[in-house]
């Protein structure tokens, strides 16, 4: 399983990203048999999807399809999705939603490399970190504008990642969970190191080498968004939030 996730990832051939479709924008030639992936750039759940996509190599057989989030076109919740949010999975005529179900659909359903192990404690262990996603990310989003518990939870990330000896990845080799937690974490070190001057690495050297070696596999790094403008974006969300509390 990892060393075909690590050679998906290192065999990965850049494409040219699709332009995002706003309220102008007609819809494709929707439910003709083609799978598409409808996501928006900036949104963390929906780079997850985009990841295993692009980790499993599935560039030719899943069409990215991205969505202005700012000024959503009319027919995305009309015709396509009806929750109005991404990501979403338009497969064999049906389309599919939720970004931890879609990712394990993508893995089970689509070639490529099998990104979860055989190993019933690693499953077992993989589904315990999948639950657990909800909770890490209120509880980082809830400690950026005043103190929180995110110290705990990073070290909770930490003893996950000293779980299994084979390997730098949450169940040792390169998994869904990693791909889970990757566009949170991603984005949550650029908040805390700016905006509390908080370096979530420090003391966890697991975590670290994460960090590092994930950033090895350009099937991830391709996703990855400008970190001024994911600041930006978070700023403007928090003096939205502080200026709600006046």
């Amino acid at each position: 399983m990892a060393a075909l996730a690590a050679a998906a990832g290192a065999c990965f051939v850049k494409e040219v990203l699709p332009p995002s479709l706003d309220s102008s924008s007609e819809p494709p030639a929707l439910f003709d048999g083609t799978s598409r992936l409808y996501i928006a750039y900036i949104c963390p759940f929906a780079q997850r999807t985009w990841i295993t996509r692009n980790v499993k190599g599935l560039q030719e057989k899943i069409k990215l399809v991205p969505i202005d989030l700012q000024n959503r076109p009319a027919w995305y919740k009309e015709k396509v999705y009806s929750a109005n949010k991404v990501p979403s999975l338009e497969y064999k005529n049906e389309v599919k939603g939720e970004s931890l179900d879609l990712i394990k659909f993508i893995d089970a359903t689509f070639e490529g490399p099998a990104l979860l192990p055989d190993d019933p404690a690693k499953l077992q262990f993989a589904e315990e970190l999948f639950s657990y996603t909800d909770d890490f990310n209120s509880v980082n989003y809830k400690s950026l504008p005043s103190p929180g518990d995110s110290v705990a939870a990073y070290d909770k990330i930490e003893d996950a990642l000293s779980k299994f000896d084979d390997g730098p990845f949450f169940l040792g080799q390169f998994s869904l969970v990693d791909i889970a937690y990757a566009p949170f974490i991603e984005r949550f070190q650029i908040f805390f190191a700016e905006l509390k001057n908080y370096d979530i690495t420090t003391g966890r050297p697991k975590l670290a080498l994460w960090i590092e070696e994930l950033n090895k596999i350009d099937a991830y790094t391709h996703t990855r968004q400008n970190p001024q403008e994911l600041l930006a974006r978070m700023k403007k969300r928090l003096g939205i939030l502080q200026a709600a509390r006046l």
